[in-house]
């Protein structure tokens, strides 16, 4: 089913396929009758939200976009990195409503971004950077493109580790940045603190000794990479485990800016083996809700990257590094113009522009300066909403015996590297 006032596909173009006979639909003469009917990626066969992840690097953004037309989807391979043989019509795929429920209803009651971009064309690694900083640009020649070569993603990894960049003619060199520990961009850690602001950054563990050790931990620490933040005061403000806003949040500690991140398991990775990301996201915004904080608070949920699965909506190519394919962004918020669909174009900076006017903060610089800001997802003058609670799977307290439900190295096993 289609959310009302969203611009969605039923079907999708493709093009021929190597070797030909495999896909014959792709196959006609008339290119206008080269499309794929989308199918629904249930929980039924194998308990996840689809068995596997397929790849969403640099190079496959450019595969999938093919020069606008967006019919590359069956080109890409299954793999994270592309390693387990060609996916065929498998990212030609939606979630059943019902999988994903409370998301529909967040949506429903608040406000839903429909031309929200990721700032990049590739996965997790330059997205969470661009989620903190708006930017991987290095230098005025290049910037980092895809996930290093080791985990941690950071100032933790291996010796030897080496990330991939990306030139401004285009080229990709998968092995050819610097060591994931990092002092060539500011972040918006550098502009909270000047405007004494206070933040944390919520996430699970990178270290594999700790009780709290997660694959997401390894990889979606995005201020492990950034070298003034692991070796400074700030890294006060990166807090272990992911659950401690609860406890901030009862106890009256919760900073005025948080970034939450997931565990592998809520992540909605169909690699993950489970679908908890719907309840977990749930968990967090009926905490706040019910809190104290809710009059004066607005929840961002967002995801960094499209997963190399179909859209039709090209993304508007600004420079050689963005933007990436449209991601969902749910705003919930007792501010929020209820029952919105914006037509807005937003990217990543757009979140970091709005957090800048709210709280009268300086430019970090970067993209923020370009992006629209996502403040007209608002209206400040109408009379705050009361909140009432979500419904969704599973309660707190299941989430809080289960976050870690499978040990990270099978599903690197079974995909043929990380879930980025």
């Amino acid at each position: 089913m289609k959310f009302p006032g969203a611009e969605t596909s039923t079907t999708g173009r493709c093009v021929p396929y190597t070797p030909t006979g495999s896909q014959e639909i792709c196959n006609d003469p008339d290119p206008k009758k080269r499309v794929v009917r989308m199918h629904q990626i249930t929980l039924e066969s194998c308990g996840c939200l689809g068995g596997t992840d397929i790849e969403h690097s640099h190079r496959t953004l450019e595969v999938e976009y093919d020069g606008g037309k967006m019919d590359g989807f069956d080109e890409i391979s299954y793999g994270t990195r592309g390693s387990l043989g060609p996916a065929k019509f498998y990212p030609y795929a939606f979630v059943e409503r019902s999988e994903v429920q409370p998301y529909w209803d967040m949506a429903s009651r608040y406000g839903l971004a429909d031309h929200m971009f990721s700032t990049a064309t590739t996965d997790s690694f330059v997205a969470h950077q661009e989620i903190i900083a708006g930017s991987t640009r290095l230098n005025g020649n290049m910037s980092l493109t895809d996930t290093p070569s080791s985990i941690p993603w950071g100032c933790d990894a291996p010796p030897g580790t080496v990330t991939g960049v990306i030139y401004t003619s285009g080229r990709v060199n998968d092995f050819g940045g610097p060591f994931p520990c990092l002092n060539a961009y500011k972040t918006m850690a550098d502009v909270l603190d000047a405007g004494a602001v206070t933040w944390k950054y919520y996430v699970e563990s990178y270290d594999l000794n700790s009780p709290y050790a997660d694959f997401g931990g390894r990889v979606w620490d995005a201020f492990d990479v950034i070298k003034g933040v692991r070796y400074g005061p700030d890294w006060k403000n990166v807090t272990i485990p992911n659950t401690t806003i609860f406890d901030d949040i009862k106890g009256g500690k919760l900073p005025a800016v948080s970034w939450v991140m997931p565990t592998l398991a809520a992540s909605d990775h169909p690699a993950s083996g489970y679908n908890l990301g719907p309840s977990w996201v749930t968990s967090v915004v009926n905490a706040v809700g019910k809190s104290q904080y809710w009059k004066d608070t607005a929840i961002l949920i967002m995801w960094d990257d499209w997963g190399g699965f179909y859209d039709g909506v090209p993304p508007p190519q600004l420079d050689y590094t963005s933007l990436g394919m449209r991601v969902p962004l749910i705003v919930v918020s007792p501010y929020a113009k209820p029952h919105f669909v914006s037509k807005t174009q937003y990217e990543f900076g757009s979140v970091l522009k709005f957090i800048e006017e709210n709280f009268g903060t300086n430019s970090l610089g970067s993209t923020d300066t370009r992006a629209n800001s996502i403040v007209d997802m608002f209206n400040l003058s109408q009379p705050p909403s009361a909140f009432k609670p979500f419904s969704a799977l599973f309660g707190r307290q299941y989430l809080l015996n289960h976050q870690h439900l499978e040990d990270s190295s099978k599903v690197i096993e079974r995909n043929g590297g990380p879930p980025d």
